[in-house]
């Protein structure tokens, strides 16, 4: 058996969410139609790669992402509660580019620690249940590769902690669009590169692409 394991963090599909709703862990946000075209873009991508282990967020929008991935290399779906979204005070509210959330007094006391955030799950935590998810992934598919389905910042965390950057950072200069890889190899249980790819980066809105710049009114919640 090679001692080389991959495994892949993707970023789930475009959401449909007309209201621009922060909806961070609430349940029932499912993919848009190019959501599920996307999903199904880097399953094609993935077909003839050596998969054979794919897990997922709970949350509806990761697992439907998945699921297409796991269908066509035979699996079954793997549901692992450390991919989930971070958790955010303002989950179900609009809090985005334009729309004055940094004016209302009511926000500011969330606002006073940018560096652990004081707004929600701290990074630290974030990068100890995520390196928690990517090891139980390297032990179930070693020797081959495999794929879970996350969200944007925890994704970004964990990279940043695994390329040894500060964990407080710019939102908008995450590089991490919707249905991206952020592919992480080991050589036995040691993780010696880190890669990242955008097998749809077609199908995605321009204003929504890694470094994109903030376009007022587009950008209040997408995909996280």
């Amino acid at each position: 058996m090679s001692d080389i394991t991959v495994v892949h963090l993707m970023r789930h599909g475009e959401v449909a969410n007309p209201d621009g709703i922060l909806y961070g862990r609430l349940a029932g946000y499912h993919l848009s139609d190019l959501g599920r075209r996307m999903a199904d873009r880097v399953a094609e991508h993935l077909a003839t790669r050596d998969v054979t282990h794919v897990g997922a967020s709970p949350l509806e929008r990761a697992q439907e992402t998945a699921t297409p991935i796991a269908k066509a290399h035979g699996l079954d779906l793997a549901t692992d509660a450390r991919l989930i979204e971070a958790d955010n005070v303002f989950q179900g509210k609009t809090f985005g580019v334009g729309d004055g959330a940094l004016k209302r007094p009511e926000n500011w006391k969330h606002l006073v620690n940018p560096f652990k955030p004081s707004w929600g799950e701290p990074y630290v935590d974030q990068v100890v249940r995520m390196m928690g998810a990517l090891d139980a992934a390297k032990d179930a598919a070693r020797g081959h590769e495999a794929v879970l389905v996350s969200h944007q910042l925890p994704i970004w965390i964990v990279r940043s902690y695994v390329e040894r950057r500060r964990l407080w950072h710019d939102p908008r200069r995450r590089q991490c669009t919707l249905a991206s890889l952020t592919t992480f190899t080991y050589q036995g249980d040691k993780i010696v590169s880190v890669g990242y790819s955008e097998p749809a980066r077609d199908l995605v809105p321009p204003h929504l692409l890694a470094g994109a710049k903030p376009v007022k009114g587009k950008d209040k919640a997408f995909g996280a």
